[in-house]
């Protein structure tokens, strides 16, 4: 079998997209980690099958596969992707500027910007409100503070590790998030870090760290792990995803970074979110709802035999 793709990256997070209109190809978890693999495949963080939505106001149905096989709800930069996708391949109006697209996580909408020619430059997508519900995230630990709107939340929960204690504030943005900032990193036990010399984000053990707390007990389907601390300029992050690894970028992890900061009294509800891979602006706007805005490039197309 022959996939026609195309790799596009939104901040360095990236993914085969493939069009499936009619819902027949099936793939088993060891031909996605194959076709994402960096040396034998194509190279990816995740694969995309661009299918129907049977929700009316839906333009597409994003299915949207992890590196190892595992079917995840959303993927922030991935629908950022999708939508470029869309637009550069004739699927959207060349007069419209929003369209709807059905996830595992539920219904996205996405305000479309273009270039003067008009093109896709970037995409707003409305990532719907943030889930603090311990069971609804899933994770296995009581509720232990009340946000400013009256929202029973769990904050810096204390949980233990090899290398240290850490304390997360857990968000679901359709997947499960779980947040640690640190803000004293001489605090951070030297074992933490590649270079205990250079104690910082930069250099924290998120390999090891990160895949340790993704399959914790504490979160019944896993979570993807964040890190990150507050500077002048916004927020600074790193993010371990689940069933991927540590990804220059994630959509859903820079919206659970900026509700938790907002929640524990750290930020405003409005930051620029600074990633390897480059910022991501989000908003947690008064209507309940996490924006996102973003921009996505695609990078070449081609054919593997599969």
């Amino acid at each position: 079998m022959q996939l026609h793709f195309e790799k596009i990256h939104g901040l360095g997070n990236d993914f085969a997209l493939v069009e499936d209109w009619d819902a027949s190809l099936n793939v088993t978890a060891s031909q996605v980690a194959y076709l994402c693999h960096r040396h034998f495949g194509i190279g990816a963080d995740g694969l995309i099958f661009i299918r129907p939505s049977k929700i009316e106001e839906c333009c597409a149905y994003m299915h949207y596969l992890n590196s190892d096989g595992t079917r995840a709800q959303m993927c922030g930069n991935g629908i950022r992707c999708m939508t470029k996708y869309l637009v550069d391949h004739g699927y959207v109006d060349a007069d419209q500027d929003a369209i709807a697209i059905e996830t595992l996580g539920g219904v996205k909408r996405i305000r479309i910007a273009r270039t003067p020619e008009g093109a896709f430059a970037s995409a707003t997508v409305d990532m719907g409100a943030p889930e603090l519900d311990p069971e609804a995230i899933p994770a296995k630990c009581a509720t232990n503070a009340v946000s400013d709107d009256g929202e029973a939340f769990v904050k810096e929960l204390a949980a233990g590790s090899p290398w240290g204690e850490f304390a997360f504030t857990l968000v679901s943005m359709g997947n499960p998030h779980a947040v640690c900032f640190i803000e004293n990193w001489d605090s951070v036990p030297d074992q933490a870090f590649s270079d205990p010399s250079r104690k910082g984000l930069e250099t924290l053990a998120l390999d090891r760290i990160g895949a340790f707390y993704e399959h914790s007990p504490l979160f019944p389907e896993k979570a993807n792990i964040e890190f990150a601390e507050v500077c002048g300029l916004g927020i600074a992050m790193r993010v371990w995803e689940r069933g991927c690894g540590e990804t220059l970028a994630c959509g859903t992890g820079a919206c659970a970074v900026n509700v938790a900061a907002a929640l524990t009294g750290r930020t405003s509800r409005e930051n620029d979110l600074m990633l390897p891979g480059g910022t991501l602006h989000i908003e947690w706007r008064d209507n309940g709802h996490v924006y996102m805005t973003g921009p996505a490039k695609t990078v070449y197309r081609g054919e593997v035999e599969l």
